[in-house]
């Protein structure tokens, strides 16, 4: 019998995955195989390339070289092509695409080396017949792969008609896919097959559009990727055998398993949930995958042993860097309490980030996401939990406090709090508790740590409290906000961090206040000035309100409550601004923005925020016999401020002697200005009270949960003598 021939083939893949590809196509049959950038050179048979083609889990296309010719130029690639018998490989009634890849010195535009090749192909259609090919990107029945390498060009045959990546199932791949072919490589990485073999669990916590959970059910149901494709590139060609080809076809469809091992992918959005489903049903795998709505961070082992592999979000899908550190030190923690005896993957972007996880990875590879350079950690995770003793301390401490804060707080009606604040020294962190409308949000910011510091035990014991609070609290991930608290420059403080835009209500001595956990580093509520709000709403009634540097304009709204008849908050910052308009609004008061220095023609309005340098504003009112005057005026600026949209850089500790006195110029008879900095070794200049009653009031305006020293502000009540 003679033996069949063997045919010059190259397929491709993406950076990274040529060496699962080589043994993929050996083990279909191909011969000579050899690695090259970005795919395997190889001689196959007719039947070993349709194999190719319909079992490779990693290829990216499968081409068969035609022809070469020297194309030093656009035209010497046309009169090589011309000189090709086209008719021989298709008929003239086909549907033909080209698609070019490579460099060439003399060729600089590849959409000009398509033109050239196709207009070869069509000028000798119609030379011979009077009819030419029609050219169809979208559903071609023919296309062909030109590769330029400097002077020469290789024109292929791509036998599967596009990328094999695209097994068919997937319509709608959800936010930043990942292609199947890498989802399969990263499985066969992974070891999936072997323990696919062995009735292993599988389970993906992170799922998206479900295709790793997806390509492992393939893999333990031994069902070729490419048996849901519905066109090949090879349907056309005249050297194609349908027989053949339905030799291998029907091969495969023998070979599919029932799955009996479990599979599980869950996902906290239920949009994402829908479309692997719908993904899945599509591939003929539904029955063999358990989906569930839920939190990776929250999520346990489905069997005694599997394995785990996820591709967490990366910086650009989760929307700031502190969620990230805040995803993976809980992850870390969960897969050593939940998975136990397990083998786990995460394939991430950012192996930066493998240090929180606090596992020592057993295995790094490397691949691409596109173009993003990405790692695959395996890590073996040990079958017994860690003991519960690493953390206990800050565990006993926020239990013990909040036994104590949280009587205080149900007591006095208070609804947001600070829980800790680096009571122990090796946990740097504040963690504040707000209770929005019934649902505890816990906000939480890690001190940067000093120079001598370790590092390693820095993120060891930020883990650790993650861990702690997100057991304690038993709170989805979503309510445990992270941040890195650091000296901020200028006005960093309150500069965006993320764009989630979610703004949750709490009730503040029966005034309503918007909060965002998300989007700046802090929440939009200083927490330490909760008495001092209070006490203007108590002093508020029938009072003109001057708020200066009025942020979100919490005090401004308590002030309304409190039955101010004006009230006027200068800022800057125009998303602040209308941030202070939420909170007005929420309590049932309408607010007018100006962005003129001049506030006497907007006087007639209830409740007017002025968009402006405080700053250089009340160094003009204070100048300005006519300008209005007010009966509580409230001053809290930033410790320094540098704003590209300030006249002058603005120096807490240099600037506070101009401020009080043209803050006090504006009293009314009688009337009382509230200094207030959280600049630490701040020191009142005694030219601030010269002709003023000046009386430090600290102590006052600190209510139970900020006692710890040193005072996380200086308050002062200013009154004329």
């Amino acid at each position: 019998m003679p033996q069949p021939e063997l045919l010059d083939a190259f397929v491709t893949a993406a950076r990274g995955l040529e060496p699962l590809l080589a043994t993929e196509l050996s083990e279909l049959g191909a011969q000579d195989v050899r690695e090259r950038r970005g795919g395997v050179a190889l001689r196959a048979d007719l039947a070993s390339l349709y194999r190719a083609c319909l079992w490779s889990r990693t290829a990216s296309r499968v081409l068969l070289p035609l022809f070469v010719v020297d194309a030093p130029d656009p035209e010497r690639l046309y009169e090589g092509a011309l000189a090709h018998d086209w008719s021989a490989l298709f008929d003239v009634d086909v549907r033909l695409a080209i698609e070019v890849a490579g460099r060439s010195p003399g060729i600089t535009h590849t959409h000009f080396a398509t033109l050239r090749l196709k207009d070869a192909i069509v000028d000798q259609f119609r030379a011979r017949s009077g009819r030419r090919p029609s050219i169809d990107t979208e559903h071609a029945d023919i296309r062909l792969h030109l590769h330029l390498d400097r002077e020469r060009a290789t024109i292929s045959l791509d036998l599967g008609g596009g990328s094999l990546h695209e097994r068919g199932y997937r319509r709608d791949g959800g936010q930043a896919p990942l292609k199947e072919n890498l989802a399969a490589a990263l499985l066969l990485r992974s070891g999936w097959a072997r323990l696919a073999a062995e009735g292993a669990a599988f389970c993906d916590p992170m799922c998206g559009s479900g295709t790793l959970a997806i390509e492992a059910a393939m893999i333990a149901a031994q069902q070729a990727p490419g048996l849901s494709r519905r066109q090949w590139g090879f349907s056309a060609w005249l050297g194609h055998r349908a027989d053949l080809w339905e030799t291998v076809r029907r091969e495969a469809v023998e070979a599919r398993r029932t799955i009996s091992l479990p599979i599980h992918a869950s996902d906290s959005d239920p949009r994402a949930l829908e479309t692997a489903r719908a993904n899945a049903r599509r591939a003929g795998l539904a029955p063999a995958i358990t989906w569930t709505l839920g939190d990776a961070l929250q999520q346990t082992a489905p069997a005694a042993s599997g394995l785990l592999l996820s591709n967490p979000p990366y910086g650009e899908r989760l929307g700031s860097e502190n969620e990230l550190i805040k995803l993976y030190s809980l992850l870390g923690n969960q897969l050593r309490q939940g998975f136990g005896g397990w083998h786990a993957g995460i394939f991430t972007a950012r192996p930066d980030l493998a240090p929180r996880l606090g596992l020592r990875a057993s295995a790094i590879h490397s691949f691409y996401n596109g173009d993003l350079p990405c790692k695959l950690l395996q890590f073996d995770i040990p079958a017994e939990p860690p003991s519960a003793e690493h953390g206990s301390d800050f565990a006993n401490r926020i239990r013990k406090n909040l036994r104590h804060l949280g009587k205080w707080a149900r007591r006095n009606g208070i609804s947001a709090y600070r829980l800790y604040d680096a009571d122990l020294s090796e946990y740097a962190l504040a963690v504040d508790l707000y209770d929005c409308a019934g649902e505890i949000h816990l906000h939480v910011q890690e001190y940067l740590a000093p120079k001598d510091i370790d590092p390693v035990r820095a993120e060891q014991r930020l883990r650790q409290a993650l861990a702690a609070l997100h057991s304690i609290f038993e709170l989805p991930s979503e309510r445990l906000h992270f941040k890195l608290r650091k000296p901020q420059k200028g006005s960093a403080q309150y500069e965006r961090q993320s764009q989630a835009q979610r703004f949750f209500e709490l009730v503040e001595h029966d005034c309503r206040l918007s909060v965002n956990f998300d989007d700046y580093l802090d929440t939009g509520l200083f927490l330490d000035h909760r008495p001092l709000r209070l006490r203007l709403q108590r002093e508020s009634r029938d009072k003109r309100v001057l708020n200066l540097f009025c942020y979100t304009g919490s005090a401004t709204a308590h002030a309304a409550v409190g039955g101010a008849s004006r009230t006027l908050s200068v800022d800057l910052s125009k998303p602040y601004l209308e941030w202070a308009a939420r909170n007005l609004q929420a309590n049932g008061f309408a607010s007018t923005l100006q962005t003129r220095r001049g506030v006497r023609s907007a006087w007639n309005e209830p409740h007017v925020l002025l968009q402006a340098d405080c700053l250089q504003w009340l160094r003009e009112q204070a100048a300005d016999p006519a300008s209005p005057r007010f009966d509580l005026i409230f001053c809290d600026p930033p410790t320094f401020s540098n704003s590209k949209r300030m006249e002058e850089v603005l120096d807490t500790q240099r600037d506070h002697v101009e401020m009080i006195r043209n803050a006090a110029a504006l009293l009314r008879p009688g009337g009382t200005l509230y200094f207030s900095t959280n600049r630490r070794r701040f020191k009142l200049d005694d030219a601030a009270s010269a002709g003023l009653h000046v009386e430090d009031i600290t102590q006052q305006t600190l209510d139970e949960d900020f006692k710890r020293p040193p005072p996380a502000h200086r308050c002062w009540k200013v009154t004329q003598l």
